[in-house]
C-alpha cells in the first residue's frame, strides 16, 4: 500500500482516518480558502481541496524518497445557495445559526487525492442534508459561549454540542464531520487501480 499524508489540520479529519484503520502521516499546509467566485459551489468547494493537495505537494517530494498519496479536504456549509464559511466572531456565529434554525441545509465536503509518482489526481464530493430544529435566541447565545462553534463551518459541530440542533439529516454523518471515510476508501481503491 503507497503510504498516505492528510493534508489538513483538521483534528476531526485525522480522528475519522484512524477510527477508520488507516495509517497516515499527517502535513501541515497553509493555502486560501477563499471561494473563487468565478466557479459554481462545487467547483469552490473541489478547488479548495486541490489547493490544499497541491500545496503539500513540494514540501513532502523535499522530504520524501518513496511515493506516497496525498489527501485533503474542504468540508462548507451551504445554505441560500453559497458556503456560510467559518465564523469570524460570536456575532457572525449566532447570524449563520440564526438562518439555519428550522431550515434545511446542505455539507458538502470535497476530497483531493494525488499521487506522487504518476501526479494523476482524483476529486469528489459528497453531500449530507441537514435538518435544523427551530432555535431561540438564548439557545443560540448558550452554545457560542462554549466556543464550539467558532472554527466550524457553518457555526456548529454535528459530533459535539451542536449535535442537539440537528433534527434529522440524510447522508453520511461523518461528511458533516469533516471527511466522508467511505468515500475516502473508494477514491483510493480508485486511485491505485488506475496506477
Amino acid at each position: 500500500m503507497t503510504p498516505l499524508v492528510l493534508a489538513s489540520e483538521s483534528p476531526r479529519r485525522r480522528q475519522l482516518l484512524t477510527d477508520a484503520g488507516f495509517s497516515f502521516d499527517v502535513v501541515s499546509v497553509k493555502v486560501s480558502e477563499i471561494p473563487n467566485k468565478n466557479l459554481n459551489v462545487n467547483d469552490q468547494i473541489l478547488d479548495i481541496a486541490r489547493r490544499k493537495a497541491e500545496g503539500a505537494l513540494p514540501l513532502l517530494k523535499s522530504s520524501r524518497k518513496t511515493p506516497f498519496i496525498v489527501i485533503s479536504a474542504d468540508t462548507e456549509v451551504i445554505f441560500g445557495g453559497g458556503p456560510l464559511g467559518k465564523p469570524s466572531d460570536r456575532e457572525d456565529a449566532f447570524r449563520m445559526l440564526k438562518l439555519l434554525s428550522g431550515n434545511v441545509h446542505e455539507v458538502k465536503t470535497a476530497v483531493c487525492m494525488i499521487d506522487s509518482a504518476s501526479s494523476k489526481v482524483l476529486s469528489q464530493i459528497e453531500t449530507t442534508k441537514v435538518f435544523f430544529k427551530t432555535l431561540t435566541d438564548e439557545e443560540i447565545w448558550t452554545y457560542i459561549q462554549t466556543g464550539e462553534p467558532m472554527d466550524k463551518a457553518g457555526s456548529y459541530g454535528i459530533q459535539g454540542l451542536g449535535g442537539r440542533f440537528v433534527e434529522k439529516f440524510e447522508g453520511p454523518f461523518d461528511n458533516v464531520v469533516g471527511l466522508p471515510v467511505k468515500m475516502v476508501q473508494e477514491m483510493l481503491q480508485k486511485l491505485t487501480r488506475s496506477l
